[in-house]
């Protein structure tokens, strides 16, 4: 039984990513704001994007999610050495089926990167998430585009369009107006393709005429402003939907694991939230 179960199913699926920031800065009081935070939101599916998978020893997205009872399916995108790896998860408090590793493509001397797929057996479901975290490097924009291409042929080969629409999460290192970001909602052709996928965060609470820019990386958090990297919005829950049964439609978005507690803040990045239509609905009326 998953220690978090309060919340009774109902027809909103919730999904949460989050960047944890791998073991930099004060992990061991960081894991429990990561792990409360997600609780407190009672997610049916979470994207953890920097984990670090140890030799013998349980990987940092199941000291996470154990104590809470949760399903975990974790998956390298690189070995750092000495057993060390670095890569994706996905937690669920339901049941993870046909849990795969995709390979993406990753230039030369730079860093391998991976998604993380698989069904989360919710009520509404088995919906199909993938989790993924793409080259970071500014100047690596051509590597960026590849790798989306690349996730959405996947996307086609494990996401059937008359089943529940995929969702798709992640640490993508782009801003909206990024090609890559505006490719997958529709915006810009890559190679001759083009997809559509809803971005939940500007499909709502973007919206909002005080929505402000819904920075995930953001130089007010100590963590980040290090790196002397401007303030961005970089983090993305995008969703195939809605569907013909209004299945996938973005209900709400917010930016999540946003404060320190104690002088300490969960991450570098900041967490997204949404709020996912998931079970099929009729057509208001006219």
């Amino acid at each position: 039984m998953c220690r978090y179960s309060h919340r009774m199913a109902t027809d909103v699926l919730r999904a949460v990513t989050l960047n944890i920031w791998n073991r930099q800065g004060p992990w061991p009081q960081r894991l429990p704001l990561i792990r409360d935070g997600l609780a407190a939101l009672e997610p049916d599916v979470v994207g953890l994007q920097e984990v670090l998978g140890f030799p013998g020893m349980p990987s940092q997205a199941h000291e996470i999610a154990e104590p809470l009872g949760w399903h975990v399916h974790h998956v390298p995108a690189w070995n750092v050495g000495g057993g060390l790896t670095f890569g994706n998860a996905i937690l669920s408090r339901h049941p993870l089926l046909d849990a795969q590793s995709l390979p993406l493509p990753s230039p030369p001397g730079y860093d391998t990167r991976t998604a993380a797929f698989a069904r989360v057996d919710a009520p509404h479901g088995p919906f199909p998430v993938f989790v993924t975290h793409l080259t970071y490097q500014h100047h690596m924009a051509s590597a960026r585009c590849q790798q989306v291409r690349a996730l959405t042929e996947h996307l086609k080969a494990l996401a059937s369009t008359d089943g529940p629409p995929p969702i798709l999460m992640g640490d993508f290192n782009a801003d909206p107006d990024a090609d890559e970001m505006r490719f997958l909602r529709g915006l810009t052709p890559l190679g001759g393709e083009s997809v559509y996928f809803a971005d939940a965060w500007l499909a709502t609470a973007g919206q909002a005429p005080d929505a402000g820019p819904g920075w995930t990386y953001d130089r007010r958090n100590p963590y980040a402003f290090r790196s002397r990297e401007p303030s961005r919005r970089i983090d993305y829950i995008y969703v195939r939907g809605p569907d013909r049964h209004l299945r996938g439609e973005p209900l709400s978005a917010r930016v999540c694991l946003n404060e320190p507690v104690d002088g300490v803040w969960p991450s570098d990045h900041f967490g997204l939230f949404a709020e996912i239509q998931g079970a099929t609905r009729p057509h208001d009326p006219f």
